[in-house]
């Protein structure tokens, strides 16, 4: 319930690169606000100084570590009627950054909250990727644990919506080729790195010509759009034994376990565990399996 006592939480989108793209609204709230709750203080403090502003607010340094802790102390400056601006390093406050830890704590302590809409990685990189935008979904990174990551890929396989994930440029091409290996080598995709900024640039291909791309190295931000699964593609009863078996051993050298692989490919596949599991040690055709490999 809001209380009318209570301050009001800005949640301020920030340029993804060209500090061109801040509005005339942010350089507006940087000046007059008394505290800005900042992901990185040093590069708030950079931004306000290409936009001319000068800081006069109490700058409370705002990241993943102290996120937790610092909302409820800032929930206390807005219950107190005190108003506090959010912005992170680049984009949009609580996609894949902080701040969805505060405006829970915000909402209630019954302080009003608002945004200050601007610039976001997802939908420039979406509008870029040539691929189809009126219903996309947003996955953000993808798990670190192999056997996590290999279920979110399946999960994801038959998804028919476009689908946008955030990697770093050293993860890229290994990512690119898990994506090959769980959606197909012909899946489109566009990496989009840099955007906004000098060096921008949009590689657009198949999964297959993309991970051979990154390979050698890429830098810089990057943003991936992937496109969905065609109809019908995906659906269980589509693959036969011998085809899931090989995606199977394709996950394992990837990384994943035996037993997570074989679950993600069945789940994906429409194929009964247990039969995969025979496939995969005995072969389709039910062969005895080579000593020591029970």
């Amino acid at each position: 319930m809001k209380d009318d006592t209570a301050g009001t939480l800005t949640v301020a989108a920030v340029p993804i690169g060209c500090p061109d793209d801040a509005s005339p609204r942010l350089a507006a709230a940087l000046s007059g606000a008394r505290i800005i709750a900042a992901e990185d203080t040093r590069r708030l403090r950079r931004l306000a100084a290409s936009l001319g502003v000068s800081l006069t607010a109490t700058v409370v340094s705002y990241y993943d570590a102290v996120e937790q802790q610092k909302a409820g102390l800032l929930a206390d400056e807005l219950a107190a009627g005190r108003d506090v601006l959010l912005v992170t390093d680049a984009g949009m406050p609580s996609v894949s950054d902080p701040g969805y830890r505060l405006v829970t704590a915000a909402v209630a302590a019954g302080a009003r909250v608002t945004a200050l809409p601007g610039p976001s990685a997802v939908t420039t990189a979406l509008a870029l990727s040539g691929l189809p935008s009126d219903r996309f979904c947003f996955e953000g990174f993808l798990p670190r644990r192999a056997g996590e990551r290999s279920r979110r890929l399946a999960e994801l396989a038959g998804q028919p919506r476009t689908t946008v994930l955030f990697e770093s440029p050293r993860r890229l091409a290994a990512t690119l080729a898990e994506l090959a290996g769980a959606f197909g080598d012909a899946r489109r995709a566009a990496v989009c790195r840099e955007l906004t900024k000098t060096h921008e640039e949009v590689r657009r291909g198949t999964l297959a010509e993309l991970a051979a791309w990154a390979a050698p190295g890429v830098r810089g931000e990057i943003t991936l759009v992937v496109a969905g699964a065609e109809a019908g593609a995906g659906q269980p009863g589509q693959q036969s034994l011998a085809e899931a078996a090989d995606e199977v051993s394709v996950r394992v050298t990837a990384g994943a376990s035996r037993k997570d692989a074989i679950a993600a490919v069945a789940a994906e596949s429409g194929l009964r565990r247990r039969d995969l599991y025979e496939a995969v040690v005995h072969g389709p055709a039910g062969s005895q399996a080579e000593p020591g490999r029970r």
